[in-house]
Protein backbone atom coordinates (compact mmCIF):
# COMPACT_ATOMS: atom_id res chain seq x y z
CA UNK A 1 0.00 0.00 0.00
CA UNK A 2 1.53 3.52 -0.33
CA UNK A 3 2.55 5.40 1.60
CA UNK A 4 0.54 8.61 2.46
CA UNK A 5 1.37 11.85 4.09
CA UNK A 6 0.36 12.33 7.97
CA UNK A 7 -0.60 16.28 7.40
CA UNK A 8 -4.51 16.52 7.13
CA UNK A 9 -3.86 19.65 4.08
CA UNK A 10 -2.14 17.50 1.52
CA UNK A 11 0.59 19.74 -0.71
CA UNK A 12 -0.14 16.86 -3.64
CA UNK A 13 -2.61 14.21 -4.32
CA UNK A 14 -1.91 11.67 -6.85
CA UNK A 15 -5.32 9.01 -6.87
CA UNK A 16 -4.81 6.45 -9.31
CA UNK A 17 -3.24 7.94 -12.08
CA UNK A 18 -2.67 6.11 -15.69
CA UNK A 19 -0.98 7.92 -18.61
CA UNK A 20 0.15 6.51 -22.02
CA UNK A 21 1.78 7.48 -24.80
CA UNK A 22 1.56 6.51 -28.72
CA UNK A 23 5.25 5.03 -30.37
CA UNK A 24 5.52 5.80 -33.65
CA UNK A 25 7.86 2.98 -35.55
CA UNK A 26 7.97 4.88 -38.66
CA UNK A 27 9.38 8.01 -39.61
CA UNK A 28 8.83 9.18 -43.13
CA UNK A 29 5.83 8.30 -45.78
CA UNK A 30 8.16 5.64 -47.28
CA UNK A 31 8.65 3.81 -44.30
CA UNK A 32 4.31 4.50 -43.07
CA UNK A 33 4.03 2.86 -46.88
CA UNK A 34 6.18 -0.35 -46.60
CA UNK A 35 4.72 -1.03 -43.21
CA UNK A 36 0.97 -0.46 -44.45
CA UNK A 37 2.16 -3.00 -47.50
CA UNK A 38 3.75 -5.59 -44.93
CA UNK A 39 0.86 -5.19 -42.73
CA UNK A 40 3.08 -4.06 -39.86
CA UNK A 41 2.32 -1.78 -36.69
CA UNK A 42 2.63 2.15 -37.23
CA UNK A 43 2.58 2.64 -33.58
CA UNK A 44 1.97 0.95 -30.36
CA UNK A 45 1.29 2.30 -27.22
CA UNK A 46 3.76 2.73 -24.09
CA UNK A 47 1.93 2.62 -20.53
CA UNK A 48 4.18 5.34 -18.59
CA UNK A 49 1.99 5.17 -15.43
CA UNK A 50 0.04 2.28 -14.24
CA UNK A 51 -2.37 3.16 -11.16
CA UNK A 52 -0.07 5.43 -9.61
CA UNK A 53 -1.69 6.73 -6.09
CA UNK A 54 0.23 8.62 -3.25
CA UNK A 55 0.04 12.20 -1.12
CA UNK A 56 2.60 14.46 -0.29
CA UNK A 57 2.05 16.85 2.46
CA UNK A 58 3.07 20.55 3.57
CA UNK A 59 7.02 20.49 4.14
CA UNK A 60 8.04 17.16 2.93
CA UNK A 61 10.60 16.61 0.56
CA UNK A 62 10.44 13.39 -1.27
CA UNK A 63 12.53 11.96 -3.94
CA UNK A 64 10.79 10.47 -7.28
CA UNK A 65 13.29 7.63 -7.91
CA UNK A 66 13.51 5.35 -10.84
CA UNK A 67 16.00 3.83 -13.77
CA UNK A 68 15.01 5.10 -16.96
CA UNK A 69 11.30 4.46 -18.48
CA UNK A 70 9.84 3.84 -14.96
CA UNK A 71 7.72 6.84 -15.23
CA UNK A 72 9.17 9.37 -12.65
CA UNK A 73 9.81 12.33 -14.86
CA UNK A 74 6.33 11.68 -16.50
CA UNK A 75 4.71 11.68 -13.01
CA UNK A 76 6.68 15.27 -12.17
CA UNK A 77 4.90 16.46 -15.15
CA UNK A 78 2.07 15.57 -13.84
CA UNK A 79 2.19 17.12 -10.94
CA UNK A 80 3.48 20.49 -12.78
CA UNK A 81 0.57 20.08 -15.06
CA UNK A 82 2.43 20.49 -18.09
CA UNK A 83 1.06 16.44 -18.66
CA UNK A 84 -2.79 15.68 -18.07
CA UNK A 85 -3.43 11.87 -16.46
CA UNK A 86 -5.55 9.83 -19.07
CA UNK A 87 -7.51 8.35 -15.79
CA UNK A 88 -7.28 9.10 -11.87
CA UNK A 89 -6.32 12.52 -11.14
CA UNK A 90 -3.40 14.81 -9.87
CA UNK A 91 -3.91 18.12 -7.81
CA UNK A 92 -1.86 20.36 -5.76
CA UNK A 93 -2.51 23.15 -3.71
CA UNK A 94 -0.62 25.91 -3.20
CA UNK A 95 1.79 27.71 -6.12
CA UNK A 96 3.81 25.19 -8.21
CA UNK A 97 7.15 26.04 -9.47
CA UNK A 98 9.27 23.60 -11.51
CA UNK A 99 12.35 23.25 -12.92
CA UNK A 100 11.89 20.71 -15.08
CA UNK A 101 13.55 21.41 -18.36
CA UNK A 102 16.13 24.09 -18.84
CA UNK A 103 15.49 27.15 -20.60
CA UNK A 104 11.41 25.75 -20.54
CA UNK A 105 9.22 28.90 -20.93
CA UNK A 106 12.53 31.32 -21.93
CA UNK A 107 11.97 33.17 -25.50
CA UNK A 108 15.25 32.94 -27.49
CA UNK A 109 14.94 36.31 -29.47
CA UNK A 110 14.27 37.99 -25.85
CA UNK A 111 17.33 39.24 -23.30
CA UNK A 112 17.76 37.77 -20.00
CA UNK A 113 15.72 40.66 -18.35
CA UNK A 114 12.85 40.14 -20.37
CA UNK A 115 12.70 36.27 -19.88
CA UNK A 116 13.11 37.25 -16.30
CA UNK A 117 9.64 38.92 -16.64
CA UNK A 118 8.41 36.27 -18.81
CA UNK A 119 9.18 33.49 -16.60
CA UNK A 120 8.04 35.12 -13.49
CA UNK A 121 4.56 35.52 -14.69
CA UNK A 122 4.26 31.95 -16.19
CA UNK A 123 5.01 31.06 -12.81
CA UNK A 124 2.34 33.19 -11.66
CA UNK A 125 4.68 36.28 -10.27
CA UNK A 126 2.88 39.61 -10.57
CA UNK A 127 5.38 42.77 -12.48
CA UNK A 128 5.73 44.36 -8.76
CA UNK A 129 6.75 41.15 -6.81
CA UNK A 130 9.10 40.24 -9.79
CA UNK A 131 10.48 44.32 -9.89
CA UNK A 132 11.34 43.53 -6.13
CA UNK A 133 12.71 40.24 -6.78
CA UNK A 134 15.01 41.19 -9.90
CA UNK A 135 18.00 42.26 -8.03
CA UNK A 136 18.45 39.33 -6.17
CA UNK A 137 16.99 37.57 -8.75
CA UNK A 138 20.54 38.47 -11.22
CA UNK A 139 22.55 38.27 -8.77
CA UNK A 140 22.04 34.62 -7.19
CA UNK A 141 21.60 33.79 -11.55
CA UNK A 142 25.85 35.11 -11.34
CA UNK A 143 25.14 36.46 -15.18
CA UNK A 144 25.20 40.56 -14.46
CA UNK A 145 26.91 41.02 -17.76
CA UNK A 146 24.43 38.88 -19.73
CA UNK A 147 21.30 40.04 -18.71
CA UNK A 148 20.30 42.66 -21.76
CA UNK A 149 21.62 39.57 -24.21
CA UNK A 150 19.26 37.81 -26.18
CA UNK A 151 19.40 34.15 -24.38
CA UNK A 152 19.84 32.60 -27.53
CA UNK A 153 23.04 33.06 -27.14
CA UNK A 154 23.56 31.73 -23.65
CA UNK A 155 24.92 28.20 -22.80
CA UNK A 156 23.21 25.80 -21.40
CA UNK A 157 24.45 26.84 -17.77
CA UNK A 158 23.27 29.82 -18.17
CA UNK A 159 19.81 28.99 -18.72
CA UNK A 160 19.96 26.98 -15.88
CA UNK A 161 21.19 29.73 -13.61
CA UNK A 162 18.84 31.93 -14.87
CA UNK A 163 15.96 29.86 -14.85
CA UNK A 164 16.47 28.15 -11.24
CA UNK A 165 17.16 31.43 -9.92
CA UNK A 166 13.77 33.01 -11.13
CA UNK A 167 12.18 30.03 -9.81
CA UNK A 168 13.78 29.86 -6.15
CA UNK A 169 12.85 33.57 -6.01
CA UNK A 170 8.74 32.98 -6.70
CA UNK A 171 6.17 33.11 -3.13
CA UNK A 172 6.32 29.43 -4.40
CA UNK A 173 4.75 26.31 -1.85
CA UNK A 174 6.10 23.45 -3.85
CA UNK A 175 9.27 23.10 -6.18
CA UNK A 176 9.47 20.38 -8.33
CA UNK A 177 13.21 19.59 -9.73
CA UNK A 178 13.93 17.14 -12.63
CA UNK A 179 17.68 16.71 -12.85
CA UNK A 180 18.62 20.00 -13.08
CA UNK A 181 20.77 20.33 -10.22
CA UNK A 182 23.72 18.40 -12.06
CA UNK A 183 24.05 21.24 -14.85
CA UNK A 184 26.80 23.53 -14.41
CA UNK A 185 29.63 23.97 -12.28
CA UNK A 186 29.96 22.23 -8.93
CA UNK A 187 29.86 25.92 -7.14
CA UNK A 188 26.81 26.86 -8.58
CA UNK A 189 25.08 23.30 -8.33
CA UNK A 190 26.20 23.17 -4.32
CA UNK A 191 24.96 27.12 -4.05
CA UNK A 192 21.58 25.54 -5.62
CA UNK A 193 21.52 22.45 -3.11
CA UNK A 194 22.39 25.40 0.18
CA UNK A 195 19.08 27.21 -1.36
CA UNK A 196 16.94 24.00 -1.63
CA UNK A 197 17.83 23.17 1.79
CA UNK A 198 17.29 26.50 3.30
CA UNK A 199 13.45 26.83 1.02
CA UNK A 200 12.32 23.14 2.86
CA UNK A 201 13.81 24.74 6.22
CA UNK A 202 11.36 27.46 5.73
CA UNK A 203 8.38 24.83 5.30
CA UNK A 204 8.43 24.40 1.48
CA UNK A 205 7.57 20.87 -0.38
CA UNK A 206 10.03 19.37 -2.26
CA UNK A 207 9.50 16.69 -5.26
CA UNK A 208 13.13 15.60 -6.63
CA UNK A 209 13.81 13.62 -10.01
CA UNK A 210 17.87 12.95 -10.06
CA UNK A 211 19.82 9.98 -11.04
CA UNK A 212 22.41 11.27 -8.54
CA UNK A 213 21.16 9.04 -5.49
CA UNK A 214 23.42 10.25 -2.83
CA UNK A 215 22.38 13.63 -3.42
CA UNK A 216 18.73 12.91 -3.26
CA UNK A 217 18.73 10.39 -0.18
CA UNK A 218 20.56 13.05 1.57
CA UNK A 219 17.92 15.70 0.46
CA UNK A 220 14.92 14.69 0.60
CA UNK A 221 13.46 12.45 3.71
CA UNK A 222 11.22 10.25 1.46
CA UNK A 223 11.57 8.11 -1.65
CA UNK A 224 8.88 7.06 -3.81
CA UNK A 225 9.86 4.61 -6.29
CA UNK A 226 8.44 3.70 -9.75
CA UNK A 227 8.98 0.35 -11.88
CA UNK A 228 7.42 -0.07 -15.24
CA UNK A 229 4.97 2.84 -14.42
CA UNK A 230 3.74 1.42 -11.45
CA UNK A 231 4.45 2.27 -7.59
CA UNK A 232 7.11 -0.17 -6.00
CA UNK A 233 8.14 1.82 -2.83
CA UNK A 234 6.98 4.39 -0.91
CA UNK A 235 9.05 5.46 2.31
CA UNK A 236 12.69 6.78 3.38
CA UNK A 237 14.70 7.63 0.87
CA UNK A 238 17.68 5.71 2.13
CA UNK A 239 15.60 2.44 1.89
CA UNK A 240 14.02 3.70 -1.58
CA UNK A 241 17.61 4.17 -2.63
CA UNK A 242 18.81 0.31 -1.43
CA UNK A 243 16.40 -0.76 -3.41
CA UNK A 244 17.34 0.62 -6.74
CA UNK A 245 20.99 -0.78 -6.06
CA UNK A 246 20.14 -4.01 -4.62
Amino acid sequence: MPRTSESSTPRIVVDDVHKHFKLRHTHSIKETFVAAMRRKPLSSEFQALDGVSFEIGEGESVALLGFNGSGKSTMLKMISGVLRPDEGKVMTRGRVAGLIEVGAGFHPDLSGRENVYLNAAILGMSKQETQDQFDSIVEFSEIEKFIDTEVKHYSSGMFLRLAFSVAIHTQLDVLLIDEILSVGDEPFQQKCLARVRELHQQGKTLVVVSHDLDMVSDLCERGVLLQDGKLRFDGPSKDAVALMRA
